[in-house]
This record gives C-alpha cells, sequence and structure tokens, in this order.
C-alpha cells in the first residue's frame, strides 16, 4: 500500500467520526464555572501518572489507563452538579446547581490520583512515591483554599469524592497487574525479545494491559486489527525493504530531518495530546462541563485503543524488523534477504503488530477532531520530552491540521526501525475505531 493510500484511508477514518465539534459544545445550556480547574488537573494528572516507574503502570499502554480513570471520575463530578447535561459515565447521583465545580474537580481528580500512586505494585523501585502524593496533597489544598468555604464547596467536594469512589470501585480487580498475554512461539513470523548486555531478555514492563476490562467498548476483540501480512506476499517484501533501508541505525538512507522526526517521536502520546487538548479548550473558551466531557473521552478511548492494541499485539505475536530481517532466510519469501549487521535506531520490547503509538494517537485525534475539526485555526504546538534529542535541537514544533502529526507518525516508525508500515496504519485504524464507538454509546447530550 503506497503512503498517499495509506494517509487517505486513515483520514477518511477521521472524518467519518462522530461529530461532536466546538459549534455542538457552545450549544449546551449556559454554564457560569470555565475549565481552569479542569484543565489544571489534567496537567497535574498527565505529570503525576508519568512519574510511576515503568514496570509499576507508568509504561505509556498503563500510563493511558490511568489518565482515563482519573478523567472519568473528573467527568462524572462535574456532570453530576445541577442540571443533566450529559449522560453519566459512572455516577447517576444529582448534587445542586451551585455546587463547588472547581471543588468536585480537585476533589475527584485528587482521590483518583492518590489512590493509583498509593497503590502501584512496588515492582520497580519507587523511591518518588512519598514525593509524588505529598505533591498530590499540596495542590488538593491549594485548589480547595481557593474556594469560599461553604456549603456550596462542601457539596462540590461530596460530588468529587462520590465520582472518585463509583470509579475506583469500578476498576477493583479489573485486570491490571494480572498475567502476561505472551505466550513464546520460536516459529518465522513470531517476536523475539532482544537482549540486553547481561545477556537477560528485554521485556514488556506491561505485558498485561491487554487483558484489562475495556472502559467503552465491549471487549479487546471487538475492533481487532487487520492481521499482519503474509510473510511470503509481495507486500510483505515490500514493507521488509523499506524498513531495512531506512530503519537501520547506521547506513541508513534516512536524511537528518527524518532522523530528527524518527527521536522526536520518542515520547509518550499521553503527554503530548493532553497537552494538545489543553490548549484547544483554553483557545475555544470551553466551559468546565464541555472540557471535562472531550478529556473523559479523549483518554477512556486512549485507555481502550491501549487495551485493544496490546490485545493485538500479543494475539498476533508478529515480530519486529530486527527479528525479521536477521531471520529473512526463514521467511518464505524470495524477495527478502536477511543482513546479519542490521540494527535498528530505535527498539521496543514488544511485538510488532500494531504500533502502539499509533493506537493511541490515533485515538486522541480523532476525538480532538470531533471535538474542534482537522483545521486548528492559528495551529497547535507539541513539545516532545524524548530523551533521545540532541541539545539544540528543537523540541517544539507546531502543527496545523491533526493529519499532518498522524501522516508524519506513520513514517516516524519506520524512519525508527520499530514497524513495518502495516502496522502503524492499523495501530491508527484501531483508535479511530475505538474513538468512534465512544463517542456513540457515551457521554451523549441529554434532552437536546
Amino acid at each position: 500500500m503506497n503512503t498517499r493510500r495509506t494517509l487517505a484511508i486513515v483520514a477518511a477514518a477521521l472524518i467519518a467520526s462522530v461529530s461532536l465539534g466546538a459549534a455542538g459544545a457552545s450549544a449546551a445550556p449556559p454554564t457560569e464555572t470555565d475549565a481552569t480547574s479542569v484543565v489544571h488537573w489534567n496537567e497535574v494528572a498527565a505529570n503525576t501518572l508519568v512519574a510511576i516507574p515503568g514496570p509499576n503502570g507508568g509504561a505509556p499502554p498503563a500510563y493511558q489507563i490511568n489518565m482515563g480513570i482519573t478523567q472519568g471520575a473528573v467527568y462524572d463530578a462535574v456532570n453530576a452538579i445541577g442540571p443533566k447535561k450529559y449522560e453519566p459515565y459512572l455516577l447517576k447521583q444529582r448534587f445542586g446547581t451551585k455546587a463547588s465545580v472547581d471543588a468536585a474537580v480537585a476533589t475527584a481528580a485528587y482521590e483518583v490520583l492518590t489512590a493509583l500512586v498509593s497503590t502501584a505494585p512496588e515492582i520497580a523501585a519507587f523511591p518518588a512515591r512519598t514525593t509524588l502524593l505529598a505533591s498530590l496533597s499540596t495542590q488538593y489544598m491549594t485548589s480547595l483554599d481557593a474556594i469560599a468555604d461553604d456549603s456550596f464547596k462542601r457539596q462540590g467536594i461530596a460530588a468529587g469524592h462520590a465520582a472518585a469512589e463509583a470509579m475506583l470501585q469500578a476498576r477493583a480487580d479489573d485486570g491490571r497487574f494480572g498475567p502476561s498475554q505472551w505466550v513464546r512461539d520460536p516459529r518465522p513470523g513470531h517476536w523475539s525479545p532482544l537482549l540486553n548486555a547481561a545477556g537477560q531478555e528485554i521485556l514488556d514492563p506491561t505485558p498485561w494491559v491487554g487483558g484489562v476490562e475495556p472502559f467503552l467498548v465491549e471487549s479487546a476483540a471487538q475492533f481487532r486489527s487487520a492481521p499482519p501480512l503474509a510473510l511470503d506476499s509481495p507486500e510483505y517484501a515490500a514493507e521488509y525493504n523499506q524498513v531495512l533501508s531506512l530503519g537501520r541505525a547506521t547506513g541508513s538512507t534516512r536524511t537528518p530531518e527524518q532522523t530528527y522526526i524518527a527521536k522526536w517521536w520518542q515520547w509518550p502520546p499521553i503527554l503530548a495530546w493532553n497537552d494538545v487538548a489543553r490548549q484547544l479548550i483554553t483557545q475555544n473558551d470551553l466551559s468546565g462541563a464541555d472540557a471535562a466531557r472531550l478529556l473523559a473521552l479523549q483518554n477512556l478511548s486512549g485507555a481502550d485503543a491501549a487495551i485493544t492494541c496490546w490485545s493485538d499485539k500479543y494475539y498476533y505475536d508478529f515480530w519486529r524488523p530486527w527479528n525479521a530481517i536477521l531471520r529473512a532466510g526463514e521467511d518464505g519469501n524470495e524477495a527478502t534477504a536477511a543482513d546479519a549487521g542490521w540494527v535498528a535506531l530505535i527498539t521496543a520490547p514488544y511485538p510488532d503488530h500494531p504500533s502502539g503509538h499509533n493506537c493511541l494517537d490515533g485515538a486522541h485525534a480523532a476525538v480532538l477532531r470531533m471535538f474542534f475539526g482537522d483545521v486548528v485555526p492559528g495551529g497547535f504546538h507539541m513539545t516532545s520530552t524524548s530523551g533521545l534529542l540532541a541539545a539544540g535541537e528543537p523540541r517544539e514544533r507546531t502543527f496545523q491540521t491533526f493529519s499532518q502529526p498522524l501522516s508524519e507518525l506513520i513514517d516516524a516508525r519506520i524512519w525508527a526501525g520499530l514497524h513495518f508500515r502495516h502496522p502503524d496504519v492499523e495501530g491508527q485504524r484501531l483508535g479511530v475505531n475505538v474513538a468512534q464507538y465512544g463517542a456513540a454509546h457515551y457521554f451523549q447530550p441529554v434532552g437536546r
């Protein structure tokens, strides 16, 4: 499949998304509460959860699940106050019209985040746990201190507590930190882990993600991606030879700009797209209720995209380019040739298909596009936290449409040597499918 056709398919899928645009958001009943608190606690959540060590729940797919849990609770807390604007996610209880939305947001986020940090298993050393909890407590007290101490504040706290409690109860025993989904298979076409300097296998820090109960979709298999290309097919050979040439660490046909972009994208999509959401919420003056709805749909869709994606990864167990290129003599394809010295620019410790980054980016961008359209007046910026960038290389970049970063990411993962093209395309398609389903079945307006 050529690049233009690939991008056209992904773009068409995004355009088909259920429309929840800014016009729809502005049609909501007037509200006196802006999105300041919602935006602030989304940023607190993103910065807190990314600080959890990878095996303990901080690796991107688990991090995304934690963000979904947090933003789902914040949405229910805001939505429970006053006349019902949207269908609740979990919380059916109602609170007075004058209850403090700011107190509700702060309480829901604080209680969920405290629970997630406190209960994260110490699979890896977690020396920052105490500091993170202290920081959350300080930020919560600061938020509450800024609110008049009256009955409306207390009602808001009660709404936030009820939302957090409902979410935490719903996610008890949901499969997080369960058994690994990987079954070792030595046959050609199947993934095998790389070894570290000590000769130990480098394994997925969160191989349980595909076994977690989804939030919005019916099952992790509901939107299973199309299978990997057949090893003996000409399509596979074309993608093999593309990554063989472009994705190697040294001697690649990549341009310096392509190398920079490949490294630039090596950071958590959850950080990237929540930051973009905060920018656009502020620029478009969304209310607290509409901002909470956007962030809930975005992060719960992202969570289900991660769950579905990791289920697919271990269902297909497809080999990475560095497995395939060293073992090309076993693939039964005359158009592929092995290269024993081939090393990828960037590696990852789990199977190839579908691309995890693209699954998450596809879901996040699909939701943002539902709310704001593809073209963003004035654009939006993304600031990479990649540890692979050299000093002086630009970290902040500006995009004018959501199509631009999605298109670039497909190529970037090939330039990195991380993926064949098909898993990238299928990853974005998976994310879009999950987001569309979430938008069609949850967070619906009431009485309009």
